[in-house]
């Protein structure tokens, strides 16, 4: 089957970046005839990382590349506000502390506490209650205080040295192309137009909030590689603390995560404090991270989206504590996701096993499969406030012309709230590539029962790239490699173990594995 006559021709879709060192090189999107040897190197992001045991010289003069902070990697003139430096977590925590929401918050909650000190009689016996109960106030401000600073420290990320980042980048990176041989890949015209977004916010001193889907573990590294890469001021993560575990949780930690509950259980003092953060990060003009979608998926489908963290940006606009901010809907798609084992074992109705140390270091063994290429993709970025406002002019209880800061009805705001969830979801999907990978099982899976020539899989693949195409979707770029080369590096990365392969034919013959 071929494409009939009246398909409706693609746009020409924007080519790949390929960062090299110093040096940066645009390609030409698409399948088409290659302009250099089928042997040269694979063209990425993130390559040429020297190993010891293949050129020992080569790997020492990188690491003292990195050390010395030469050139790009000394990570100090970024797009964006000042992070790693000593003193950061400490200006942080100070600035937190000082929000006038905090403040009222913990007044609020001292007063509730001697009313029912007061009604359960605790004073009566007081010679002077006026002066009891200014010095118990005292107390309970002071504990809270501490509860609120404890909380805060273990809360936020903690971007403290320069020389720390440059020596986790250089370790991720590292580790990240072991696993994915082939590299991340992005898009030139979306990088290009990105860092022009972040020098116009960084001059405004606004934040741009990544929202990326959640497919794997390997997202919140990705993200942060190509920041650091391309010299934006890398993203505080939003992490669930289930990731705070012994050593890890720490790196993470200086490495960019803040940790947040998975349940706020009505904790007035805690959830406060996050929307203190949040504020204080977006009013100051430091880029958040975020996975909308809460949890990873395990299917590769978008997940609804979850509103809690949502919530507090929506607000932090909407009462005027931030005058704007920068949405940016992120795509991460992969070959073939590091826990595609342990996914299996969830969709089969295991439980999910608790995140612990010993079971990071014992999956280390996955980093030294191939296991193809990372492509992210970034929709154009757009103003949180524009959006709210726009909505608000459109929904029944709120005129075109009335203030931002103006109070919604409980109804209004969650669908505003639910509106900006969908949008983002929409944008991903937008942008989001269809991987080699999952054209090749596509085609498989198609013809199930029976296999198929590399031929004719070569066929059916361009066919079904042009009909995706020809629909509005997307396909990862390959740098001018044919389609033959594709499907071998696909099927490389599927194994034996989903695809079965008949070589005593004329043709080698390739199945879908039960």
């Amino acid at each position: 089957m071929s494409p009939s006559k009246t398909d409706v021709l693609p746009q020409p879709s924007a080519p790949d970046i390929d960062i090299l060192g110093d040096r940066v090189t645009i390609h030409p999107g698409g399948y088409v005839e290659p302009v250099v040897p089928e042997d040269a190197p694979e063209r990425n992001l993130v390559e040429h990382m020297a190993r010891f045991r293949e050129s020992p010289l080569d790997f020492l003069r990188e690491i003292s590349l990195y050390v010395s902070g030469t050139g790009w990697r000394a990570y100090e003139d970024v797009i964006g506000q000042p992070i790693y430096y000593a003193g950061f977590s400490d200006n942080m925590k100070s600035m937190i502390m000082r929000t006038p929401m905090l403040q009222h918050r913990i007044m609020d909650l001292t007063n509730k506490r001697l009313d029912v000190e007061e009604k359960a009689g605790l004073f009566s016996q007081a010679q002077d209650q006026d002066k009891a109960k200014s010095v118990r106030r005292a107390e309970i401000v002071s504990s809270l205080r501490d509860v609120a600073l404890r909380l805060t420290d273990g809360m936020i990320c903690k971007m403290e040295s320069n020389r720390f980042i440059r020596f986790a980048y250089y370790s991720a990176t590292q580790l990240l192309t072991r696993a994915y041989h082939q590299g991340i890949h992005v898009s030139s015209e979306e990088v290009l137009r990105l860092r022009s977004v972040a020098e116009t916010a960084a001059k405004n001193k606004q934040s741009i909030i990544f929202l990326p889907c959640h497919r794997s573990h390997v997202d919140y590294v990705s993200l942060q590689l190509i920041c650091y890469r391309l010299g934006i001021a890398l993203p505080t993560v939003v992490a669930g603390d289930n990731l705070k575990i012994p050593v890890l949780g720490s790196f993470l930690q200086h490495a960019g995560a803040m940790w947040i509950r998975r349940s706020f259980a009505n904790d007035a003092l805690y959830t406060t404090l996050v929307q203190s953060y949040m504020d204080t990060l977006l009013q100051n003009g430091f880029n958040v991270e975020c996975f909308i979608e809460g949890g990873r998926s395990r299917t590769g489908k978008l997940l609804s989206p979850k509103f809690g963290i949502l919530s507090f940006f929506m607000d932090s606009v909407l009462s005027g504590r931030v005058e704007d901010a920068i949405i940016c809907p992120v795509s991460t798609q992969y070959d073939k996701v590091v826990e595609t084992e342990s996914y299996i074992s969830e969709l089969l109705g295991q439980p999910k096993p608790q995140e612990n140390l010993k079971d990071f270091l014992s999956a280390s063994s996955v980093l030294s499969l191939k296991l193809g290429r990372v492509d992210v993709r970034f929709h154009e970025p757009w103003s949180l406030r524009s959006f709210i406002t726009e909505q608000r002019a459109r929904v029944s209880d709120a005129k075109p012309s009335s203030a931002l800061s103006d109070p919604l009805s409980p109804q209004s705001r969650i669908r505003l709230l639910r509106t900006l969830g969908y949008k983002v979801l929409s944008d991903i999907n937008a942008v989001s590539v269809v991987m080699p990978t999952a054209l090749i099982g596509t085609v498989l899976l198609t013809l199930r029962g029976r296999g198929v020539g590399k031929s004719e899989l070569i066929r059916r693949v361009e066919w079904l790239s042009a009909r995706v195409r020809a629909k509005g979707g997307r396909v990862a770029h390959f740098a001018g490699a044919p389609t033959s080369t594709i499907i071998e590096r696909g099927l490389d990365v599927l194994g034996p173990g989903l695809v079965g392969t008949i070589d005593d034919l004329p043709e080698t013959t390739y199945y879908a594995v039960d």
